[in-house]
């Protein structure tokens, strides 16, 4: 087939103009045009009254080679790329052992899913609880405020994604195509086909439970198995190789091969690691709030009388600010129509994340507005980044009122210097509740000076965001792992330890759900490849 790119229409096109667009850049007739499909839309809001829809369609023709031959020097023309998934190897039926998946977030239910595929029969251990369980256990804590810390928001089946926007698109190089794996999964669970083709697609809350649940049930009926409230404690290594692994509740695991999937929040996982020896450095993340305006300022800001269209939705935004003090000010894990959370997975501290449902219907448009650190700033051993987490998160856990209400502050009064008494026209969504307060001590004074510094120069891409009545909410803390679990590039291998995979956001190899699911593909490749090739050595 033919893949056309940069095909261009009116926001408001007719259905038919579409087709007619493909026969004038190909110049053929219509009885030469068989059929084609798309493969990505997107749009241009640059102009926000006169916004272009954007086509990257798959066509068949009757004289496809033809058509390459004669458009040859065409960059808008080519033969489309096959993005079909292939197994790199399939389970002999008497493989002597079985590897394990510690960690049933996106990353870990893509290593546990392909190596189920492909016959290898996987144990999948997860600290948390079942996805419905779970979400009773966190909808509980964000009404009551009593905390699950192995059932959260973080913890259990899904990982943290599954509290979010549910966004699946990603910025990695891809020349694998591995996100059509990763999306068409989704949709065989549940999720909507528009996803294999809008260009930010996104799922939501509710339907990633039931799309979790379908996914779980595959890996068991290919031969898998999953085991909930397993914490992984310890880990034997002989020689520099795996042995076993040793569970919460005492019972031990026999495996040579075993993928970490742990997720960005698994602090005691980390720690039980670096003390066994396994190579691990600290990494940059970020550090801030979450600012919250209504979602009609977003949606007039960016697409002007063209707001409320149905093919744009809700509209998002991206940001960054390079500042007079050398920090960088972004906003990560936009969330349009959706609320403020309670993160927290530790007692006695306190984080925030950001959550859509798929229709993306709620008054708020949310964002986190951070700030770049690096190692430098958080002197001490590799795990001194963790340490930097906790210290912010239990003071904002103190400035709410030590009750798991979140500290807040309204944008005029943060730009101002001063403290907030109470909401003004953007109602804070952060359940169960806030505390208005000055937010300038949630945060060391850089971060704070530059955060001062980018809302007002945001204000000049997107107007109304540096109203005074936008409202800030601390602290958001995890919007990346503090650590590198490295590994080699190759093998995919622990540096220092053979047959320990550190797979995900945890390890320091990805950021979202597209990417986890990624580089789980990756990972379950990496180690179905290493088992095979132990078993045909022995």
């Amino acid at each position: 087939m033919l893949r056309l790119t940069n095909v261009q229409l009116d926001l408001n096109h007719e259905p038919e103009e579409l087709q007619q667009a493909v026969l004038d850049i190909l110049q053929i007739e219509e009885d030469q045009l068989i059929d084609f499909t798309m493969f990505k839309r997107g749009y241009d809001a640059r102009q926000k009254n006169k916004i272009t829809l954007i086509y990257t369609l798959d066509v068949d023709t009757t004289i496809n080679e033809e058509l390459l031959a004669r458009h040859e020097k065409n960059q808008q023309v080519r033969q489309s790329p096959d993005t079909s998934y292939k197994f790199v190897t399939q389970a002999p039926k008497d493989l002597p052992q079985r590897p394990v998946v510690v960690g049933l977030g996106p990353c870990g239910l893509f290593v546990g899913l392909v190596l189920a595929q492909m016959g290898f029969k996987p144990i999948i251990l997860e600290r948390g609880k079942e996805v419905r369980e779970r979400t009773k256990d966190t909808f509980g804590f964000w009404r009551k405020k009593v905390l699950n810390t192995e059932s959260n928001v973080q913890f259990g089946e899904g990982g943290a994604g599954t509290f979010s926007d549910g966004k699946l698109y990603s910025q990695v190089k891809d020349p694998k195509h591995y996100s059509r794996k990763v999306l068409h999964e989704f949709v065989d669970a549940g999720a909507p086909e528009e996803i294999l083709y809008v260009s930010k697609p996104h799922i939501g809350t509710f339907k990633l439970v039931t799309m979790v649940e379908k996914m779980r049930a595959r890996i068991i009926e290919l031969g898998g198995e999953v085991r909930f409230s397993q914490r992984v404690d310890d880990i034997e290594i002989e020689n520099e190789q795996v042995k076993s692994l040793t569970l919460s509740d005492g019972s031990k695991i026999e495996t040579n091969f075993v993928a970490f999937a742990i997720g960005h929040s698994a602090r005691d996982t980390f720690k039980m690691l670096f003390d066994k020896g396994v190579y691990i450095k600290a990494k940059p993340f970020s550090v801030g709030f979450r600012i919250e305006h209504e979602q009609s300022v977003i949606d007039e800001a960016r697409f002007g009388k063209n707001a409320g269209h149905p093919i744009l939705g809700a509209a998002d935004y991206k940001l960054v600010h390079h500042c007079s003090n050398g920090r960088s000010v972004y906003s990560f894990c936009m969330c349009p129509g959706g609320t403020v959370v309670a993160a927290a997975s530790e007692e006695g501290r306190l984080v925030t994340n950001g959550m859509s449902q798929y229709s993306r219907h709620e008054r708020n448009a949310n964002s986190a507005i951070v700030v770049g650190i690096s190692p430098e700033d958080y002197p001490g051993d590799v795990l001194a980044g963790i340490e930097f987490q906790r210290r912010l998160e239990e003071t904002a856990f103190k400035l709410g009122g030590s009750s798991y209400d979140a500290p807040a502050q309204l944008v005029g009064d943060f730009l101002a210097g001063r403290a907030s008494g109470e909401h003004g026209d953007v109602i804070p969504s952060y359940k169960p509740g806030v505390t208005y307060c000055d937010l300038s001590q949630t945060l060391p004074d850089y971060a704070i000076a530059a955060i001062r510094e980018a809302i007002p120069a945001f204000e000049r891409k997107i107007k109304g965001f540096s109203m005074k009545d936008a409202t800030l909410t601390a602290v958001e803390t995890r919007t990346s792992s503090p650590i590198q679990i490295t590994r080699d590039k190759e093998l995919m291998t622990s540096l220092n330890v053979k047959g320990l995979y550190p797979a995900g956001e945890g390890a320091g190899y990805a950021g979202g759900i597209l990417s986890a699911g990624i580089d789980g593909i990756k990972i379950a490749e990496a180690m179905a490849l290493a088992m095979m090739k132990e078993f045909s050595n022995n």
